[in-house]
Formats: structure tokens, C-alpha cells, sequence
């Protein structure tokens, strides 16, 4: 048995993505990578679109996260967000296709006449995208 146990909820509007008692997780937030392990210093901070790495029974996953809130507390971490997706489940040729689309809806998004908050959406997007193709090649 491990010696950090940590709770770990990951939820998204659909659905509870992840809810594991781990060992420690890495989380990308506005402030930089922070690795939680048991009895951590409570932060609320804003996470990040980026790879989140996650060690459960001595073996890492990754998974890709949107944009969204993290609450660390001392043996809890609940994350808020609006996109998360388990690397492992998914096909290399569906997010390069994902990553092309994203990259297409950002160039012409900065070429039209849209508002700050959808040219936002677009980014963070694009982000969420690079993220899962950057997870996945240290997947392997």
C-alpha cells in the first residue's frame, strides 16, 4: 500500500471523469505544475488546458484536461473542468484530425470579426488539443 493517498475527483458537465483514491497527481494550472501529494497546502487556482499525470498502485496516467478550477485540500483534490479525456482511450489519428481542426477554427477565427470570448473558446480549444496529442507521446 502507498504511503500518499489522496482522493481524486475529476468532473466535467457530462459526467464524474475520474473519482480514485491515488498517490500523488500533477495538475497544470495559471501558476505552473503542481504535484499534490497527501497532506498538501490547500490552493483553489485555475487549471490549465494541458496533460495531467496521475500515479495509482505505482503505474502513471495521463489524462488531457480543458480549462477549469482545482480545489487541493490535505487528502482531497476536486477538479472542475470542461473537457477531460483518458490518453490511454484514445486513437492518434482522431486527435491529429482534432488538432487540425482546431488550429483551422483558431486562423479563421483571428481573420473574422468575432467577439474576445469566442476567439477565447477557440484557443483554449486548440490548447485542449495539443495537450492530448503532447500526453499521448509520453504515453508511449
Amino acid at each position: 500500500m502507498a504511503e500518499s493517498q489522496i482522493k481524486l475527483d475529476i468532473v466535467t458537465p457530462d459526467a464524474t471523469v475520474y473519482s480514485e483514491t491515488v498517490e500523488h497527481v500533477v495538475i497544470p494550472t495559471l501558476n505552473g505544475k503542481i504535484d499534490v501529494f497527501q497532506h498538501h497546502v490547500p490552493v483553489i487556482d485555475k487549471l490549465q488546458a494541458g496533460d495531467l499525470k496521475i500515479r495509482k498502485d505505482g503505474v502513471d496516467e495521463l489524462l488531457a484536461v480543458g480549462s477549469g478550477f482545482v480545489e487541493i485540500y490535505s487528502e482531497k483534490v476536486s477538479i472542475i473542468t470542461d473537457q477531460a479525456i483518458k490518453i490511454a482511450e484514445v486513437d492518434e489519428a482522431e486527435i491529429d484530425e482534432a488538432v487540425k481542426r482546431a488550429d483551422e477554427a483558431l486562423s479563421e477565427g483571428s481573420k473574422s470579426n468575432i467577439d474576445a470570448a469566442q476567439m477565447e473558446l477557440l484557443e483554449a480549444a486548440a490548447k485542449f488539443e495539443r495537450a492530448r496529442k503532447l500526453a499521448k507521446g509520453k504515453a508511449r
